[in-house]
């Protein structure tokens, strides 16, 4: 908004890295528990979700409509879509879980679209990088819980298969690959693809609010205009698409360190 409302009052100003991602605080500013439109965001996203399902659940019907048929609907799919496909019968037991975080991470993705806001969370790299953390702990915690300390570092370490004398080179990039990589590649996949859809939405509302109060530029508005509309759309299917692929992963991490290869 504060973009806009340059480009209303100077003409066209392409707005700074800094200005699209960085938010004052409006409470508690100058604290650790600085509260900023991020947070905001977060706390919405917290929300949205519990009451998705307690309103689902509060109201439930032998013929599910509205809510509770899209909770179950979205229940069903990532049972049979995603948990059966990576981790067999096994990995219902994670269904709860996954279901809460993919629609999570899909409401702060989301409000990039939505007004007054125009900002996900996972913009930001800390939602996202919190995130893939968790999973990486999840990960480790089940992997340790069913292969044991030293059954668990072994298949993460020391790949089956592998001649013993290349171990030298294969373990530390093992360590790498499982212990850094992958967190890292989870959380930089979901912000890099959340922040370049918000300056993607930013750059055509720049165009549509500066050929809006220019005089006969405004003849070129529904291009801008136009692109914008078609860029939302585009972005609610990738907030969409950008849950589910965080959620198949960390299926799959999760199903791995159940049932490691041998």
């Amino acid at each position: 908004m504060r973009v806009l409302a340059a480009a209303a009052n100077g003409g066209v100003h392409f707005p700074t890295l800094e200005e699209l991602v960085v938010w004052p605080s409006f409470l508690f500013e100058g604290t650790p528990f600085a509260v900023n439109k991020v947070v905001l965001v977060m706390w919405f996203a917290f929300v949205l979700t519990l009451l998705m399902f307690w309103i689902a659940g509060r109201q439930a019907q032998m013929v599910p409509r509205g809510i509770q048929n899209i909770t179950e609907a979205s229940i069903d799919f990532i049972r049979n879509g995603v948990i059966m496909q990576t981790m067999g019968p096994s990995g219902l037991y994670w269904t709860p879980f996954l279901t809460a975080l993919f629609f999570f991470i899909f409401w702060s993705n989301i409000f990039k679209v939505i007004p007054p806001f125009i900002m996900p969370a996972t913009g930001r790299m800390a939602p996202p990088a919190f995130l893939a953390l968790m999973v990486l702990g999840i990960v480790i915690g089940i992997g340790i819980k069913y292969q044991g300390v030293v059954g668990y570092l072994k298949s993460n370490l020391f790949p089956p298969g592998v001649p013993p004398a290349l171990y030298i080179l294969v373990t530390p990039i093992e360590l790498v690959s499982n212990f850094f990589v992958r967190p890292f590649s989870l959380a930089v996949r979901l912000f890099a693809n959340m922040l370049a859809g918000h300056i993607l939405i930013a750059t055509f509302a720049v165009l549509s609010a500066a050929l809006w109060v220019s005089s006969w530029q405004v003849a070129f508005l529904p291009l801008p205009a136009v692109m914008l509309l078609l860029v939302l759309l585009f972005e609610v299917l990738v907030s969409t698409l950008q849950a589910y692929i965080f959620v198949i992963l960390t299926a799959v991490y999760i199903g791995g360190a159940m049932h490691p290869e041998h």
